[in-house]
């Protein structure tokens, strides 16, 4: 497969996400130098001598000068604001990507916000983990992942060619979607398990927060997400907000249901609704 290189890379935000780029980056021989910016000089520090990034500053458009590839890998929440801080100072035929879930109304503000000749293209890499640092990061993160490109009308072709390029030499199924169903698609499949499995344990505490000591496998599976990053999960709860609360209705909706069958001591009825979410349950591969 042909491989397009980079001079130099920038990644904003070395968390995991941005760490594993820029291991895969390397590995695959895509660029020369890697740039990292963050908040933290300490973890930028540590990821240079771990050899993750080849530089760093503290300042977005330091970083950014004579970047030709650009990956946003901050919490979301921060991409409007890193977006026009930078904008300015890229050269032209520079490409900008990111690796955030949340995309929708965003994807047309980041675009927009690109001057004349430097491309902006959405893009989610459906990896990680609920660690978010990047002493977890690892260059095979993304391998068999699916990564969504989320083009618009505006998208440049050869810009979106070339990001998706860039994502399948790491390994990924890259598949096209459409800002606005993706935000509605992972409301339903990512962001609202995050926010029952917080309400989870935050209702335990409530009950009784000792009784989490004797807690199994059980849940700490249904509740390992819970240990996702606060500020992380902050900001995508927030942006797709308007889908989440739609889907939050149909969630109290469905535990309002087992409510009432249990009140009502209906066993046919309980037995039906654990096993019509069985056999979706079965369909993830």
């Amino acid at each position: 497969m042909h491989k397009q290189p980079f001079n130099k890379v920038t990644v904003l935000g070395v968390g995991l996400l941005g760490a594993s780029v820029a291991l895969a980056l390397r590995e695959q021989g895509l660029c020369g130098a890697i740039h990292g910016y963050g908040r933290t000089e300490e973890n930028l520090r540590q990821a240079m001598e771990q050899g993750i990034i080849d530089n760093y500053s503290l300042d977005a458009r330091e970083a950014c000068e004579d970047a030709d590839l650009v990956f946003l890998a901050t919490p979301v929440g921060l991409f409007r604001g890193i977006a026009g801080e930078i904008k300015d100072i890229l050269k032209k035929g520079a490409l900008v990507t990111d690796v955030g879930s949340v995309k929708g109304g965003l994807v047309y503000e980041l675009e927009a916000l690109m001057p004349e000749g430097i491309h902006y293209i959405g893009s989610h890499p459906i990896a990680g983990s609920d660690s978010s640092g990047a002493v977890d990061a690892r260059p095979d993160l993304f391998h068999n992942a699916r990564c969504i490109v989320t083009p618009t009308p505006g998208s440049d072709k050869k810009a979106m060619e070339r990001i998706i390029s860039v994502w399948k030499s790491f390994g990924c199924t890259v598949e096209l979607i459409d800002p606005f169903r993706h935000d509605e698609i992972y409301a339903a499949v990512s962001h609202l398990p995050h926010l029952a499995a917080y309400a989870l344990v935050n209702t335990v505490d409530d009950i009784n927060a000792d009784y989490i000591s004797f807690a199994g496998q059980g849940f700490k599976d249904t509740t390992r997400i819970a240990l996702s990053s606060p500020e992380i999960w902050r900001d995508i709860a927030l942006l797709n907000r308007d889908n989440l609360i739609k889907f939050l209705g149909l969630l109290k909706g469905n535990l309002e249901k087992i409510e009432t069958l249990l009140k009502d001591s209906d066993a046919a009825g309980t037995a039906g609704e654990f096993a019509k979410a069985q056999e979706l349950r079965r369909r993830i591969k």
